[in-house]
Formats: C-alpha cells, sequence, structure tokens
C-alpha cells in the first residue's frame, strides 16, 4: 500500500487573505503554566523546577479560519437555506462515509483563468478513460498549487462553472476537490464578471449550487500531480468535527495498491 499526502499545510509564514497566528509555549512555560493553573484551578502548589530539566509539556494556539489550509466545506457554508427540504449540514453532521471513497482526477492545468463546464469535464474523463459511480470523488489539478503562500494562489486559478458541477452531482458524485483556493473562479475574475454584465448569475455558482442540492468540496490540496495515475486509488479526507462549523480542517490522502 503506497500513501500520498494531498494536502497543504497551515503555515503562518504564508500569504492570507484572513489573519493567521500561531503562538508556541515553550516547554519550559509548560511547566510555569502547569504550576499556574494547579493554583488557580485547584488551589494546589507545584514547583516546576521538580520536573525534568523544568520542562512540561508544548502548546500551541492558533487563530485562523476554519478555510485555512486544505479543508472540508460542508453545505451549511453555502448559505442558510436549501431548496432539497432539510437544512444545510454542518461539518460535524456529514456522512463519514462520503470522504474514504474511490477517487479519479482531471488534469485543468491547460486551462485558462476563469471557469470551466460540463464540456471540459466529459472531455477529461473520456481523456482518462473513467466513468463516474455514485459517491465517488472528482479532484481537479488546476496547478494552482505551486503558487501556495502567495498572492497569487488567491487570483490566478481555474474552477468549475454551474454546469461543471451540475454534471457531476448528476452522477452521484457528493464530494470535490481542488488545488486551488476555491471551487469558483477567483474572486477578481468573478467581480470583474458581474461589473460587466451585471448578472448575478456569475456570482459563485459552484458554491451556490450547494443551496439546491447536497454536496461538499474540498478547497486547497496539494501533490495531485505526484498521483501516478488518474484512477484506481482512494482518497481519505476526513474533515474535523467542529460543531456548528461550516467547514473543517482535512488531511487528505491517497491510498493507493
Amino acid at each position: 500500500m503506497q500513501l500520498i499526502d494531498l494536502s497543504s499545510p497551515v503555515d503562518a509564514s504564508f500569504w492570507e487573505p484572513e489573519p493567521l497566528s500561531i503562538t508556541t509555549m515553550s516547554a519550559a512555560d509548560g511547566a510555569r503554566h502547569l504550576a499556574s493553573e494547579m493554583r488557580e484551578h485547584f488551589g494546589m502548589d507545584f514547583d516546576p523546577n521538580v520536573l525534568p530539566g523544568a520542562e512540561f509539556l508544548t502548546n500551541d494556539t492558533l487563530s485562523l479560519t476554519t478555510h485555512t489550509g486544505t479543508h472540508v466545506d460542508a453545505p451549511a457554508h453555502y448559505g442558510s437555506t436549501t431548496t432539497y427540504g432539510s437544512p444545510p449540514k454542518t461539518v460535524e453532521q456529514l456522512p463519514v462515509d462520503w470522504f474514504f471513497r474511490p477517487a479519479v482526477v482531471l488534469d485543468l492545468t491547460d486551462a485558462p483563468v476563469g471557469a470551466v463546464g460540463a464540456d471540459v469535464l466529459r472531455a477529461k474523463l473520456d481523456e482518462v478513460g473513467y466513468t463516474l459511480s455514485p459517491l465517488d470523488i472528482v479532484l481537479l489539478n488546476t496547478g494552482a498549487a505551486r503558487l501556495v503562500g502567495t498572492s497569487k494562489y488567491f487570483t490566478e486559478f481555474v474552477g468549475l462553472d454551474r454546469s461543471g458541477v451540475d454534471l457531476l452531482l448528476d452522477q452521484g458524485v457528493r464530494v470535490i476537490g481542488t488545488d486551488a483556493f476555491s471551487l469558483d473562479a477567483p474572486f477578481t475574475h468573478i467581480i470583474e464578471q458581474y461589473q460587466q454584465t451585471g448578472d448575478p448569475g456569475v456570482l459563485w455558482p459552484a458554491h451556490f449550487a450547494g443551496r439546491e442540492r447536497e454536496f461538499c468540496q474540498i478547497e486547497r490540496l496539494a501533490n495531485l500531480d505526484a498521483l501516478p495515475r488518474a484512477h484506481g486509488f482512494t482518497l481519505s479526507c476526513f474533515p474535523v468535527k467542529i460543531v456548528g462549523a461550516g467547514a473543517g480542517w482535512a488531511r487528505a490522502v491517497a491510498v493507493l495498491d
């Protein structure tokens, strides 16, 4: 069995549109913190110097959004209401069997910045000789992962339009992944389109499709070009169980026999 890590890291040195900070408590600080906690919560005095090396355990405090690094978008991310007969699920409510499934990766590295549709996806599926089955996971290799950590990662990639999303959901797909920042086209591209056309239908169609049809997205994947074949592998991408959240971080790993 071979495992290939398809996750991008949470890295405070990366350029991010939302603030990200990581504060580490050293082992020495951990010893002093332990003494303070014992005194505050249990009324007990404890000398941290009796610990080996006067050190205890490290700890890390993070301030970040649930959309930092590789993560799964839950239906609740797309809006507060749906038209499919049930409230949108938050990330801890998602069926776990959606996230350990056969997967196929489609190469969109030749596509220009913007969005591609059903015709391109059909051609790519034909190219790799794959027929989708219900609950398959579809991964999009856009080439955006090479820009991770830079501001261009958020403006230079290709996403899906509504026809592309519908094509996959029609085949029973419930999880669509991308190595880009978003399954939609870049924000800048979307706003420019709207300003030119005045058509609200161009505003985040891949995300807003989730108000009408229940599905999840995996965004900010990495290393998709390391996969030795387009299909014939299983993807494991379980999201962290954050109650009430619209997304959860995930460690995405391809499992190959």
